[in-house]
């Protein structure tokens, strides 16, 4: 079962389910929950998601509508270039050819840790916490059962 955190409307009000987030790490720039979208080949980001980092967004037509975020001081941080209404901003540092998604999942180790300091809950729970803040400390991730718990299995023998 996928983790569901709700859809995305297109200009032609195609609706597409968000699986997931993470952060955006390119150089200095960190951006918060960008989305996994299904079928989506790209990662979307808002102008308010890159001011949200403290960063500044500014748009120039030119022989290629371009498009900047800069720093506070006025650094070029990324530049993106404007294809029919919608900019595109290539990521590079990125030594992966194949797209990547920035989705958020625990290490087993967390996964297990969090599965026996919860007395054994089951992981969609866990993960249910996780996504509305429950539990104080629980890191916002999607918990996946990797293998089966030896405590679990003995209880539900008996």
């Amino acid at each position: 079962m996928e983790k569901f955190l709700g859809t995305v409307k297109f200009r032609n009000d195609q609706i597409a389910p968000i699986l997931g987030y993470g952060d955006m790490v390119q150089g200095t720039v960190t951006i918060k929950r960008v989305y996994y979208v299904e079928g989506l080949n790209h990662n979307l980001f808002s102008v308010g998601q890159f001011c949200d980092a403290d960063l500044e967004v500014a748009f120039r037509k030119s022989t290629k509508s371009t498009c900047f975020i800069r720093d506070l001081k006025g650094n070029d941080l990324l530049i993106g270039f404007r294809v029919t209404d919608l900019y595109s901003i290539t990521l590079q540092d990125t030594n992966c050819p194949n797209p990547i998604c920035l989705m958020a999942k625990a290490t087993s180790s967390q996964a297990w840790l969090w599965h026996r300091r919860l007395s054994h809950l089951n992981f969609d729970t866990i993960n249910l916490l996780s996504e509305n803040d429950i539990v104080v400390g629980l890191p916002k991730l999607k918990f996946i059962k990797d293998h089966l718990c030896s405590s679990c299995e003995l209880r539900k023998a008996k």
